[in-house]
């Protein structure tokens, strides 16, 4: 006896796809688990590749609106950046301006009225090169110092004309006047070549040497003059008044030796009584000394007053 199942499956054939020359495909799910797969990016890693994508985006966005924020505060133009204007042959600045580090210019000029002002914290230096590159002069300003390196230091007037000029060999003062107002004076170390020496008015002029001699020469003639008061002349040893060729002349009124000495000088006997006039004896060393006008003016030879 034969037994007949009760369902027979029954499997069709793939079908065929037009266009492939009569050959039929296999259906994907119907082939090997092996290869079996999709192409495409699922799951959690899709959900990162998003937030990657969007986070690129909100740093674009941000990057964009700080330069264009940047663009606005510094004012960004066409011409220039903010108050600098690039203009023909070189640049404008309106304004301040804070340099940080160091400042490279062939020329700075203000503009047609107005100052410049250059203002430090520290010091302020100012340097000129030679071709080769070696520092020519500089100008250094400090707080509490001002130093120049020159080889010729020169002051001039609107006119051109030198005020002061200094180099190596001398110093020279243009002026009409040099005036020096300190309470100590002026200090020469060396010699002074000048025609007038005169101090103003209501105040003296005094010429002092404190530990060694003062010289004063001239090749014509020396002028000493005192339109309102008296000339003194004070030292602790000798003066001497010298005339090579010409002569020494004191043109006064009257000329005042008050502490020459009174000597008798005769060895004859005179009058008890004192005389209000004497007469003026000189040695043969040149020391002056008084006598009696009746006695003989002549120094005895062991007389202390002509040694």
């Amino acid at each position: 006896m034969h037994m007949v199942p009760d369902t027979i499956k029954v499997k069709e054939a793939p079908p065929v796809i037009p266009g492939l020359g009569g050959h039929s495909r296999s259906d994907p799910d119907t082939l090997d688990p092996k290869y079996n797969f999709r192409i495409g990016i699922y799951g959690w890693r899709k959900k990162c590749l998003y937030v990657l994508i969007l986070l690129l985006l909100v740093m674009v966005i941000v990057n964009l609106a700080l330069t264009l924020w940047v663009l606005k505060v510094m004012e960004f133009s066409s011409e220039g950046m903010g108050h600098l204007k690039i203009v023909s042959g070189g640049l404008r600045l309106e304004g301040r301006a804070f340099i940080l580090d160091s400042l490279i210019a062939s020329s700075i000029k203000s503009r047609t009225g107005q100052p410049i002002i250059v203002e430090s914290s520290k010091n302020l230096t100012l340097k000129s090169r030679h071709k080769d590159g070696s520092i020519g002069s500089w100008i250094f300003l400090g707080n509490d110092r001002f130093e120049c390196l020159t080889n010729n230091f020169k002051i001039m007037d609107d006119r051109g004309a030198t005020l002061f000029s200094a180099d190596a060999n001398e110093v020279t003062v243009g002026a009409e006047s040099l005036r020096v107002t300190g309470e100590g004076g002026t200090s020469f170390s060396g010699s002074v070549q000048t025609t007038l020496v005169r101090s103003e008015p209501g105040h003296e002029l005094k010429l002092e040497s404190p530990t060694r001699t003062l010289d004063i020469r001239a090749p014509k003639g020396v002028h000493l003059e005192s339109r309102g008061g008296q000339i003194q002349t004070i030292a602790l040893n000798d003066i001497s008044l010298r005339s090579e060729e010409g002569a020494i002349r004191l043109e006064t009124s009257s000329v005042m030796l008050p502490f020459i000495p009174i000597v008798n000088v005769s060895s004859r006997p005179t009058s008890s009584r004192t005389h209000s006039v004497y007469q003026l004896c000189v040695c043969e060393s040149g020391k002056l000394f008084l006598a009696s006008p009746h006695s003989v003016c002549a120094s005895e030879g062991d007389s202390r007053i002509c040694r």
